[in-house]
């Protein structure tokens, strides 16, 4: 019997995505609860003084109680902002509660630009990254548009100095058994579901939530 042929990535991110929009306001609630519990009290967490989070979109696990929570400690917390210009470029800025937030070119909720509150990239202790799909060895699978790679690509060329950690953050219903990775991809140290940590880098610590 002839093996089927492995999906495509742009076959394999329709699936993915689909699967997440699948869930239910009330499968999203309690994966973002579960999310909350397996993060908020890790140490990786707490330690971290300059965080960045996404706000969810198009299925995505909603990672909002834990940006509210970063808040509360007197955390730094950061959004994602797409340049107007040049258009391929992403960058870190600040965001308080009750800032407010303004649809960007793919209606994704985001800070109006201010230069003053940006932060560079390496500068960050943790980045919570939105992602398709993943696999338990740090491969990631984004939305296509590379703006993460294109942002966190310095890391490559860094041996021994690799700032800030970043973490995946998913639903189960995302995870692949392996994941072809292209040359611009950027590794996980992990990925975190509402269930389980994935850990990929033996230097993280093993989750305590």
């Amino acid at each position: 019997m002839t093996e089927p042929a492995p999906l495509s990535r742009p076959q394999l991110r329709r699936m993915l995505r689909k699967a997440r929009r699948a869930l239910t306001p009330s499968e999203q609630r309690k994966a973002a609860h579960g999310l909350y519990r397996q993060l908020a009290q890790h140490p990786l967490f707490r330690r971290a003084k300059h965080i960045s989070l996404y706000l969810p979109t198009d299925g995505e696990i909603d990672p909002r109680l834990l940006l509210r929570a970063a808040q509360r400690r007197g955390k730094a917390t950061y959004l994602p902002v797409l340049s107007a210009w040049p258009r391929t470029k992403m960058v870190f800025q600040r965001v308080r509660p009750g800032d407010k937030l303004l649809p960007n070119r793919f209606r994704i909720l985001e800070p109006h630009v201010n230069a003053n509150r940006q932060r560079q990239v390496w500068a960050l202790d943790l980045v919570l990254l939105p992602l398709v799909g993943f696999d338990d060895v740090g491969g990631r699978l984004g939305m296509g548009g590379g703006f993460y790679d294109r942002s966190l690509a310095y890391l490559a060329r860094r041996k021994n100095w690799r700032k800030p950690t970043l973490l995946g953050l998913a639903h189960e219903c995302q995870k692949v058994e392996r994941l072809a990775q292209a040359s611009w991809d950027v590794p996980l140290a992990g990925t975190v579901t509402d269930k389980k940590w994935y850990v990929a880098e033996t230097s993280l610590e093993p989750a305590t939530p």
